[in-house]
């Protein structure tokens, strides 16, 4: 084996157990579980909710509906997850934007499969409805997934707070 393909493995390997502990600060707030298949023996295919706060504008929450694979391969964490996520983001506060951002802007990315899949919820702005646009999508470095959902969060306002433009804040 070449010195090259080493190196590459080794890169490869490095990135698969380093990717746990990158996101564990990142975690979503798991809001519940529901079983959608039954397995006698190993655990049940199930529907997973989760909530998570966007990390550039405070007062927006979103939420994501993820399946997740049971059986014995689900157990162990080797089955590769399917591409089916649902999203809804809603202001839940005033709006304040933290930073800059740029269109498309990583919101929460979580690996879907052991190497080759990800899930990604990404930002942007339409100015002219002053509306903060998600949209959560799963990719694939093979063969990519035209699976999604987008969700909208007209900025509002919140108590006596103004309503802040969401173009003043994208790059």
């Amino acid at each position: 084996m070449s010195v090259r393909k080493v190196v590459l493995a080794v890169a490869m390997l490095a990135g698969v157990f380093a990717a746990p502990a990158a996101r564990a600060a990142d975690d979503p707030d798991l809001i519940f579980r529901k079983s959608t298949v039954f397995h006698w023996v190993s655990p049940n295919d199930k529907l997973a909710t989760y909530g998570i706060d966007d990390p550039v504008v405070d007062g927006v929450a979103c939420h994501f509906t993820v399946p997740e694979k049971g059986g014995f391969k689900g157990w162990i964490g080797v089955a590769e997850e399917v591409s089916d996520i649902s999203l809804a983001c809603r202001q839940v506060g005033p709006i304040k934007f933290k930073a800059k951002f740029e269109q498309g802007d990583d919101v929460f990315r979580q690996r879907r499969s052991l190497l080759f899949k990800k899930m990604q919820i990404v930002r942007g702005c339409d100015p002219k409805r002053n509306v903060l646009v998600y949209m959560v999508y799963s990719d694939r470095i093979i063969e990519g997934s035209p699976k999604n959902s987008t969700s909208t969060v007209p900025i509002m306002p919140w108590g006596m707070s103004g309503v802040p433009k969401c173009s003043e804040w994208v790059e």
